[in-house]
């Protein structure tokens, strides 16, 4: 099923109801122009989750990112009527605790009376630090989050020209470049010559249109193994 939205205003929060497969590309813009119809009169939303059936890693980027950014300029993002099978998501990506989570509409909108906007959680204290590339905001969010929850210190960029910045700055053990950071970059050479034992993970082509529970398993596995392999 095509991803589809539709929005109202109920007492000054935009409550927008999703529909479909939120995936990269086509439902995730849908959903940032519906979020964008409402950016000049609120910062206050409640997603309705009941009716989306599939969720790839972009798409769950989208949602991490799109509440980081409300909760940044003192808003907040609710969700409500969660499927089963984005619980399920969430719930393999150590994300159910991530998101302020509703049973009913009524109830997430009640929240916004009742509490402050959440603060962004802490991340965990790690030695292991991790350096994420892509392009896309979406995937990095998504990437940094699956990651920080796996207990790793993570930071993000979207650009190869600050990756060695960070790279002297952070001593990252391994660096993960998404599918959007061409495979045949010479800054891997500059990345080694910077840290040889720096340990690099190329992700597949397909890693953002992929499955979000499959994509963070397999994304923390593969982290896992690189630093077992460096032990």
């Amino acid at each position: 099923m095509l991803f589809s939205v539709h929005s109202q205003k109920v007492g000054g929060i935009a409550v927008i109801h999703c529909q479909g497969r939120l995936v990269v590309s086509d439902g995730v813009r849908l959903l940032q122009e519906e979020v964008e119809k409402h950016t000049l009169e609120t910062k206050r939303y409640v997603l309705d989750l009941g009716e989306v059936n599939y969720v790839d890693s972009g798409g769950l980027g989208a949602l991490v990112r799109l509440m980081g950014t409300l909760r940044a300029h003192r808003g907040d993002l609710k969700l409500c009527r969660v499927s089963p099978f984005v619980q399920n998501v969430f719930r393999a990506t150590n994300l159910h605790g991530l998101f302020c989570i509703h049973e009913t509409e009524k109830e997430a909108l009640a929240d916004f009376a009742h509490r402050p906007a959440a603060a962004e959680p802490h991340a965990h204290l790690s030695h292991t630090n991790v350096l994420c590339i892509d392009p896309s905001s979406d995937l990095l969010s998504y990437m940094s989050v699956v990651l920080k929850g796996a207990g790793f210190a993570v930071k993000t960029t979207r650009y190869l020209a600050d990756a060695s910045t960070l790279l002297c700055a952070m001593k990252p053990r391994v660096i993960v470049c998404g599918p959007g950071v061409p495979s045949s970059s010479p800054a891997f050479e500059k990345f080694r010559h910077l840290d040889p034992h720096v340990q690099l993970l190329l992700l597949p082509a397909d890693f953002h249109t992929s499955d979000a529970c499959y994509a963070g398993f397999n994304l923390v596995n593969r982290v896992n193994e690189l630093l077992q392999a460096q032990a």
